[in-house]
Formats: C-alpha cells, sequence, structure tokens
C-alpha cells in the first residue's frame, strides 16, 4: 500500500476495500513528531528486517526514520517502515495527544488493532498511522466517542452515523483527487486544503476573515484520530462489548439521501435547537443538515439579537437539556464527564485577559477593546460573522470554529453566546462576560440529545429521522 519513493501526497495512502467491500483505512495518531515510542504486543512483520516485538523507538534523520529497539540496536531505517501485525497482535504508542487545543486535551498511551505505518514528512517529522478494516475502527470510534455504556439504540445509532460521516468524506476526497487530477493541479502544500479562507479588506482599518475547517483533506491518511474528524482511540477505550455488538448488528449500514451516503455531522450537545450546515461550513445547503428543534415542542429559528438573548438565558425543555448525572456518567466518557455545564455555560474574562488571548490566537493587535458585536447568526443562535471592535482595528470574523477559537486559550464551548461588558468607576470595560448555549458546531445529530432519546425508548430509525430528515437506512457494503 506505501511505496517509499513516493513524496507524502494525499495519493500516498489510499483506502481499500477487502473481499466483503469492506474498507481499509488509514488513521493518524501521531503526526508532526520527532520522535515516537511504543511497544509492538506481539509479533509484527517489518519490510526489509522481518519480524520484531516488544518496545521501539523512531526518531528522524532529516527525511529518514530511524528504528530502533529498547537497547537502542538499530532495526530498519527507510522513509516509510510498514509493521504488518500477525493474527491478535496490537501496538501500543505512548503519549499520544487527545482534545487536540480543546479543554480536555491531555495525554495518554493508546493501544491499537492492525498495522502500524511510520512516515517521514519533507520537514524532519513524521506520522504514526494505523492501517485498519473500517468496522474495527468503528468499534473503538463508537467507544471513544460516547461511553460503551450508553443505551443499545443511541451505540448503533453511532455506528451508522460514524460509518456514514467516513464513508462520505472518503468518497468526496477520492472525487477532489480526481479532479485534480483531471485538471493537471498539483498540490505542493500538505496543508492546502485543511481550511478555507476568504480575508479581504472592507473600510479602513477594518477587514473580515472567514474560514472553516473540513475534515477530509489530510494529505497521508484518510483521517486523524482526534475530535477534528471522530475520536478514534483504539482498544483502550473499548471497555464495553455492546460498543462491539452495535458495530456488529448495523454493519455496513450508512443513511442516504436520495441514493448518496450522507455527511453525517454529529456534535456534542446543541442547546435546544441543532445547527444549519452553512452556518458552520460552506455556504451551500444540505437538505439534511438543516436546523430542527430537539424537543417534542417547536421553537422558532433565532432572528434577532432580542431572540437570542432570550432563548440563550432561558431554560428551556430539551432532550440534550438534561443534568441527571446517572445518565451522562452512562452516556459520557470520563474526560467529557468533568464538562458540568454544556446546556448553558458562561465565561468571563478581564479586557486585559481577552486582549492578550486575541492577540495570541488571532495575531491581530486590537488594542484597548471595546466591542464585541454579533453581526450574523444562525438558526440556532450561533454566531457565524463576529465583529471585535477595538482601539487600534476592528474585524469581523466567521465562521463559528474560528469565532470560537478567537475568544478562548482553547475553544468556547459553541459560538452561541450573547455577551455582556462590566464597567469600572471610571466607566471604563473591565470584564466582558460571555453567556452561552451548546458545546460544539450543533449540526447534525445532538450526541447528549441522541442518547437520552434512546434512554426515553426511541429506536434507532425515529432518532435517525430526528436529526436527519428525509433520511433512510441502507447497508451499502
Amino acid at each position: 500500500m506505501v511505496s517509499e519513493d513516493r513524496s507524502p501526497t494525499a495519493d500516498a495512502l489510499k483506502f481499500s476495500n477487502n473481499e466483503s467491500g469492506e474498507p481499509t483505512l488509514t488513521v493518524g495518531i501521531m503526526d508532526k513528531q520527532a520522535g515516537i515510542t511504543g511497544c509492538l504486543n506481539g509479533n509484527f512483520y517489518v519490510n526489509g528486517f522481518g519480524l520484531v516485538s516488544g518496545r521501539f523507538s523512531a526518531k528522524t534523520l532529516f527525511d529518514i526514520i530511524v528504528l530502533t529497539d529498547e537497547n537502542n540496536h538499530e532495526i530498519v531505517r527507510s522513509s516509510v517502515i510498514r509493521f504488518a501485525a500477525d493474527k491478535d497482535s496490537t501496538f501500543t504508542l505512548f503519549q499520544v495527544t487527545i482534545g487536540i487545543t480543546f479543554h480536555w486535551e491531555r495525554k495518554e498511551d493508546q493501544t491499537f488493532q492492525g498495522n502500524l505505518i511510520l512516515k517521514s514528512r519533507n520537514n524532519g517529522t513524521m506520522a504514526a498511522i494505523n492501517e485498519i478494516a473500517m468496522e474495527d475502527y468503528l468499534k473503538s470510534v463508537v467507544s471513544s466517542e460516547m461511553s460503551g455504556n450508553a443505551p443499545m439504540e443511541f451505540l448503533k445509532t453511532h455506528a451508522i452515523i460514524s460509518r456514514s460521516w467516513l464513508l462520505c468524506s472518503l468518497n468526496r476526497k477520492k472525487n477532489r483527487k480526481e479532479t485534480l487530477t483531471n485538471k493537471t493541479e498539483m498540490i505542493n502544500s500538505p496543508d492546502q486544503f485543511s481550511s478555507h479562507e476568504s480575508s479581504f479588506s472592507l473600510q479602513g482599518k477594518q477587514e473580515e476573515v472567514m474560514r472553516w475547517y473540513e475534515q477530509e483533506d489530510h494529505d497521508i491518511y484518510d483521517v486523524c484520530a482526534d475530535d477534528h474528524c471522530q475520536r478514534y482511540q483504539g482498544v483502550t477505550k473499548i471497555i464495553s462489548a455492546r460498543a462491539g455488538e452495535s458495530v456488529l448488528e448495523t454493519c455496513g449500514q450508512a443513511i442516504t439521501y436520495h441514493g448518496e451516503i450522507c455527511d453525517a455531522r454529529y456534535s456534542k450537545a446543541c442547546g435546544g435547537i441543532t445547527e444549519a450546515f452553512e452556518t458552520a461550513w460552506a455556504d451551500n445547503k444540505v437538505p439534511y443538515l438543516i436546523s430542527i428543534t430537539d424537543a417534542k415542542d417547536h421553537y422558532q429559528p433565532i432572528i434577532t439579537e432580542e431572540n437570542a438573548t432570550r432563548w440563550i438565558l432561558s431554560e428551556p425543555d430539551a432532550y440534550c437539556n438534561t443534568k441527571d448525572t446517572h445518565i451522562l456518567e452512562k452516556i459520557l466518557p470520563d474526560f467529557d464527564q468533568e464538562t458540568k455545564a454544556f446546556f448553558r455555560w458562561k465565561v468571563a474574562y478581564a479586557r486585559e485577559e481577552l486582549e492578550k488571548i486575541l492577540l495570541e490566537k488571532s495575531g491581530f493587535d486590537f488594542g484597548t477593546l471595546k466591542e464585541i458585536q454579533p453581526l450574523s447568526r444562525g438558526p440556532s443562535g450561533r454566531i457565524f460573522r463576529l465583529k471585535i471592535v477595538g482601539s487600534n482595528k476592528s474585524m469581523i470574523v466567521g465562521k463559528e470554529l474560528e469565532i470560537r477559537r478567537w475568544l478562548s486559550k482553547s475553544h468556547l464551548y459553541s459560538s452561541a453566546f450573547v455577551v455582556a461588558m462590566e464597567y469600572d468607576a471610571q466607566g471604563e470595560i473591565k470584564n466582558f462576560v460571555f453567556h452561552g448555549a451548546g458545546w460544539g458546531h450543533g449540526v447534525g445529530l445532538c450526541q447528549i440529545g441522541a442518547a437520552v432519546m434512546a434512554t426515553k425508548g426511541f429506536s434507532v430509525e425515529e432518532i435517525l429521522e430526528h436529526y436527519f430528515p428525509g433520511t433512510g437506512i441502507e447497508r451499502v457494503y
């Protein structure tokens, strides 16, 4: 699958199908590393050497990877090292970062099934890539995204949407490569498609930056293992056989719309109303990724700032509005349970602190911060155009994820917020207080809402129809 004399372009590691039609994919576990350490739990075959097992260390020497054993004896060196797993063998990678740039970021040792590929980049770093069958990958995704102890109808729902999202993403990536090939266009930058951006001067010192991020655009593997794509933490997180059962019972199933596999996006908690696709990503509308009310009652979409304030400062009935610790412990992984307030939340910054965060995250010096003004909101109240006014300059920023990144050391929980200002005795702005709703982009399935629906007796079909109107379930392989 990997040719050592090829440059690290998007087609260097292509997903393929096994005899049953089930795809095999490549997952980036660690990337842009000068060194990687781990342990081979069982026998692995390394091209150019033979069988290896036990602890290993890999370091880059220019564009070459040097692989050594636990006694620092060199095993092999190459630009690509592929470890083919013997039956029942696994491998462990040490100090894998999860939740990258999010408030739950941490490092942990993780163990994986399948093959391991170490691939060098052109900048003296390397990536650790897991080559694995789709269904084995999904067992880990379901357990990594949510607890394996969640209701079975929810676990099956998640298996279907995770499979759908990935198949859609792989197809889109393949079509893009074919289009670029047909146009004989050269891709020189590994990060060329990591974001989409327009930045232009409006008037005076004011500029507008609109940026959104696509998950399918990794260059030397199909998807990453973190929240940027789907959480995939190997067999480390398969703590319940029920997660495996949910994947097995839905094997090959995806949701489709008019015969096409759906781009089944999801986030942790919508906040009572889900968001439309175009608020978070490209401006085109997706018919099954529209805004819906996450409750039995219908709520009107957010249209005005008055509506947004009333909605965000309220506690409406919604499936994802639960504070039941028993339910949350049952459906959320341990590190997600650390986030206590997600349906409605509050964050306060001293003005000087927020000025420093903006400088660090945006790269622009706004000077003394004067105002944070929402300009455009989606139907859930999520802002996708925000004006920031300072003594040095004014800027408009979007879309929702970029807004969340600029206004926090990690990310704000969502861009559905209203801002209040507190003043000192001299009438100067002292604090900015954000009151917000929801956790994540809010598009598609609301994970906590769907899990609560399952506890109330809703079926897989009912949950999927609720969040993805007009879709159906089909077996695609």
